[in-house]
């Protein structure tokens, strides 16, 4: 059979091809086609080469990926791959082969704005940009915070600050046995929460031929069908495990004749591999950068003078942090990204074999639950995480002692199902013993509180639940608020205002609106507090990892443990949330919280025509569409798709993605979707052949 192309009203594509091999190099020429731009991004993130047409402000990215040593690494796991599974590394160089043969004709008028042309993908680029779109999913800059927390506030700090930080990514997931549905068989539904960026970061996709017909959401430039899928009589889907599986080592480092040494935990100074790589900046000189890399891992930060070269030499290094910092992680440990469980995934029939399939996943760990037609059900965690030291899991450790090695692996956790369902959103669950933060339980609570209100579910219920905006993590806020008294005439008015709110972070809300307001005035004023004044410069780590250790959305994140707690520094949070509500009422907001929270994509360059539109949810609520508060209410994270399987009947399922299946400019399919993404609608998922359209 011919590779064939379909699209349904929606320009979804469709293939179908005679052997999975041919059906790979189909889903590459249609991505090519569809997000030529995205792959090239892609392709130039995973190489560290992104500065060379995006400039200055990517540098920071780049550089880390080349520290840390990443295409280097997804070029072993290729080699390893093709020793260990020719099959699938035949598979993804037939991707790879459809991108090469669709990308040089493209049309995307990015590549003209930029003066780029479309580069040539290796076969292990697929694996390179799989783990650029991972590396920091597992939040390892977050040990830099609890360092420079424990350092300045003692280790009351850790649990005080315990939340999802603001460059972690999470998920809604929620299984419906069929004895909770109105088929009396099982669905799955969910929403992967992730940056959200144009074009998206899943691509709804259907692939076919003899041996397997999937429908689910791709990640564009990697072959497969990876996080959700449904192949007809079985459909899987995933949350971020909040596991912690990378490590940080402080390295002593020196120069010699011969190169550099690091101190290693046998009291001894071992040779460490070295070389200097050029990196292309728009508009500016080249920067050159030093590539280190230790017995522990690639020195990601730092080296043997000091902390970073960004660093004015008359600048002393700051008391505690460590000259240098190697990153150990996994796949760099193991030649092994779990590329293996991709084709068993796409020729599953039942939960055993998706099983079996997860139990060769290596990376990112996430938390996996799967149903099938004849009642299977699966929840587990899938991935790789080291068994070492508590220590490991908090905060860096210094690469000189010993007790910091890994020793094997864990073994991946199981849990069953609670009268007929099974929640995942982040929180403490199955994946509790691998992971140190993880989020707050409030999503998590208000699905399960959601899905007993009704004995009898049906796929077409879902969205009820993928859009409920209840806050729960107001409530010691509205605390606070409940025993002021004395307030000026204006700010009692703020006060019964925020007091009489639904906690429903609805776009059309005033009191929401009200109470955004004052909660962003009460994380600005605590970030300016004497107490925390240690904390309000980051050290000089590089920019891509300060997100992690800013104060402000540090606050933000954990403030409901903050305002709980039985004493907090000294400060008097009472006076505190006074003259927040006092400052709103003096300047109250002016319209809706929709008015002020709105969508901000990310997008490799600027777009001029983008008009922000206004959204519904919060940080905690299950529509979780996250801003910062006390720096913006702009929510630059989202549902990066929402999804709902039935396993009674395929074609009664449900999708959508924020923007559209086409990462082309101009194409009808750009943003189609997105007035549906935001309305909480969803698109049915075709799998009839003779209502779609063919492609030439």
């Amino acid at each position: 059979m011919s590779i064939e192309i379909y699209r349904d009203a929606w320009g979804i594509p469709h293939l179908r091809a005679g052997s999975a091999r041919e059906l790979a190099r189909a889903q590459g020429r249609v991505t090519a086609r569809d997000r030529a731009w995205q792959l090239e991004v892609e392709r130039h993130r995973a190489q560290g080469t992104s500065a060379a047409f995006l400039g200055a402000g990517a540098l920071s990215w780049d550089t880390l990926v080349r520290r840390a040593r990443l295409a280097d690494t997804a070029r072993r796991c290729f080699g390893a791959l093709e020793r260990r599974d020719p099959e699938t590394a035949d598979w993804v160089r037939a991707y790879v082969d459809g991108v090469n043969e669709e990308l040089p004709g493209t049309r995307a008028p990015e590549f003209a704005r930029v003066g780029l042309a479309p580069g040539r993908w290796e076969p292990w680029t697929p694996l390179g940009v799989w783990l650029a779109a991972h590396i920091l999913f597992a939040g390892f800059p977050a040990k830099l915070w609890r360092d420079e927390a424990l350092r300045h506030l003692g280790p009351d700090a850790v649990g005080l600050f315990a939340a999802d930080g603001p460059g972690t990514s999470g998920s809604n997931g929620w299984l419906v046995a069929g004895t909770r549905t109105t088929t009396g068989h099982a669905v799955l539904a969910g929403d992967p929460h992730r940056y959200i960026e144009e074009p998206g970061v899943y691509q709804q996709i259907r692939l076919a031929c003899p041996e397997f017909d999937v429908v689910g959401l791709a990640v564009p430039g990697v072959p497969g069908i990876a996080h959700f899928g449904h192949t007809g009589t079985v459909a899987w889907s995933i949350t971020n495990a909040m596991a912690d599986y990378q490590d940080l080592y402080r390295e002593r480092l020196r120069r010699t004749g011969a190169g550099v040494e690091a101190l290693g935990p046998d009291g001894g100074w071992h040779r460490a591999t070295r070389h200097t790589e050029t990196a292309e900046v728009a508009g500016e000189v080249p920067v050159e950068i030093e590539v280190i890399e230790t017995g522990r891992g690639p020195v990601i930060a730092g080296g043997p003078e000091g902390l970073d070269e960004a660093v004015p030499e008359e600048r002393p290094v700051f008391p505690g942090v460590p000259v240098a910092l190697s990153l150990r992680y996994p796949p760099r440990v193991t030649e092994d990204l779990g590329f293996s469980a991709l084709l068993p995934l796409l020729r599953a029939r039942r939960t055993a074999d998706v099983d079996r399939a997860f139990d060769l996943w290596a990376e990112p760990v996430n938390v996996v639950q799967a149903a099938d037609t004849e009642g299977g059900l699966l929840h587990r965690v899938a991935g790789r995480v080291p068994v070492r030291a508590e220590a490991n899991r908090l905060r860096p450790v210094p690469a000189w002692e010993s007790g910091h090695d890994w020793q094997g692996w864990h073994d991946s956790p199981r849990a069953s199902l609670t009268d007929g369902i099974a929640v995942m959103a982040n929180q403490r669950g199955p994946a509790a013993p691998l992971g140190v933060e993880f989020a707050p339980p409030h999503r998590a609570d208000r699905i399960t509180v959601l899905l007993r209100e009704k004995e009898q579910w049906s796929a077409a219920d879902m969205p009820l639940i993928h859009t409920d905006t209840h806050l729960a993590s107001a409530q010691p806020l509205l605390a606070h608020l409940e025993a002021l008294d004395g307030l000026s005439p204006e700010a009692m008015t703020t006060r019964e205002t925020i007091l009489r709110w639904d906690r429903r972070m609805v776009a059309s809300s005033r009191e929401a609106a009200f109470y955004a307001a004052v909660r962003s005035a009460v994380v600005r004023r605590l970030a300016a507090h004497p107490a925390f004044a240690a904390l309000t410069a980051p050290p000089a780590y590089p920019d891509v990892l300060l997100p992690w250790l800013g104060l402000v959305p540090r606050i933000a994140f954990a403030l409901e443990h903050l305002l709980r707690a039985e004493e907090l520094y000294g400060i008097d949070r009472a006076g505190v949330v006074r003259a927040a509500v006092e400052e709103v009422a003096a300047e109250p907001p002016r319209g809706t919280w929709g008015e002020t929270h709105r969508l901000a994509p990310w997008r490799a360059l600027p777009d001029d025509e983008w008009q922000a539109a206004a959204l519904s949810g919060d940080h905690d609520c299950v529509l979780c569409t996250s801003a910062v508060p006390g720096l913006t209410d702009l929510a630059a994270r989202g549902p990066a798709a929402r999804y709902v399987w039935d396993l009674a009947r395929r074609e009664d399922s449900l999708w959508v993605v924020p923007l559209g299946a086409s990462g082309m400019p101009g194409s009808p399919h750009h943003r189609d979707q997105l007035p549906l993404w935001l309305r909480g609608d969803l698109v049915p998922v075709g799998t009839d052949w003779q209502h779609l359209t063919k492609e030439d």
